[in-house]
């Protein structure tokens, strides 16, 4: 439950990383190297700016759509999203999801998927429109509109 917050639609945009999603992953990140898996994290906090250029591939700019969200309509444009893929032992980042780095014969990929869940995040993979399979994001019961309107949620939860 959220605590109460005004509106303020004025309220300055973030310009990082929520605290608690920085150190969330920090932790997904050690905790997978401990087995054995490098996480890349190849974004994290989003501008507005660099949202819409990511908006416009595939429609207005050359490449494939990679998002559905403008900016202010992405979780990563209020710090609280970040992005990943792995790293292979030759240096590679790869977003293969059947990648299997550390030989367990489980999927690196839905290992560090399972780490992110336990530690609070929500999947992008289980979305039921536009999957997307390197996101993560904890909201903290906050949705678009609300952030959109000027809420935002403590630096503590």
């Amino acid at each position: 439950m959220n605590p109460v917050v005004p509106y303020d639609e004025n309220a300055p945009m973030p310009e990082g990383l929520h605290p608690e999603v920085e150190q969330k992953t920090e932790e997904l990140v050690n905790s997978a190297a401990e087995i054995g898996i490098e996480v890349v994290i190849t974004e994290g906090f989003r501008s507005i700016e660099r949202q819409n250029d990511l908006y416009e591939r595939g429609r207005s700019a050359p490449g494939s759509i990679v998002t559905n969200a403008r900016g202010g309509d992405s979780y990563h444009n209020y710090g609280l999203a970040v992005d990943f893929a792995l790293r292979t032992p030759d240096g590679d980042v790869t977003w293969d999801m059947e990648y299997d780095g550390n030989g367990n014969g489980q999927s690196d990929w839905m290992e560090v998927v399972e780490i992110a869940k336990n530690l609070g995040f929500e999947w992008g993979g289980d979305w039921q429109h536009f999957r997307d399979y390197p996101h993560l994001q904890m909201n903290f019961g906050y949705s678009i509109h609300q952030l959109k309107r000027g809420q935002r949620p403590p630096a503590s939860q």
